[in-house]
């Protein structure tokens, strides 16, 4: 059965981001190119490994996770990050803040946006 989009957060600093409106994982691998001038034909292989997250959220000054976030953003610190589905604890890393946006349009809600890259990879929640 597919999991509803809701049942998945995330924490920073241990706080949970309020307000959460999405979050998006990637994972990517570059690729090594071994291809030579004996064969017209591609050889490749997996290089290294990186992983990113994307979160949207309502605007709430007051929201300790926003909190961690602008002041890892502002000082160039690392976050830790932990992935919960339904309820428990998933995954974890460490992440440092690549972009952070806040948006305000007229009428409507504001928003914020924040991009983090994962220092090394997500390990198993224990």
């Amino acid at each position: 059965m597919a999991m509803n989009g809701a049942d998945v957060l995330i924490y920073i600093e241990g706080n949970l981001v309020g307000s959460q409106r999405g979050v998006t994982f990637k994972e990517s691998n570059e690729e090594i190119d071994y291809s030579s001038k004996d064969s017209r034909a591609f050889q490749g292989g997996p290089g290294r490994y990186k992983a990113t997250l994307s979160l949207e959220a309502l605007y709430v000054p007051t929201d300790a996770a926003y909190q961690a976030l602008q002041d890892a953003m502002r000082d160039g610190t690392y976050v830790d990050v932990v992935r919960q589905e339904e309820g428990a604890d998933v995954e974890e890393a460490e992440g440092f803040i690549t972009s952070l946006s806040e948006e305000a349009p007229d009428q409507s809600e504001c928003t914020v946006s924040c991009d983090i890259t994962i220092n090394g990879e997500w390990c198993v929640s224990s």
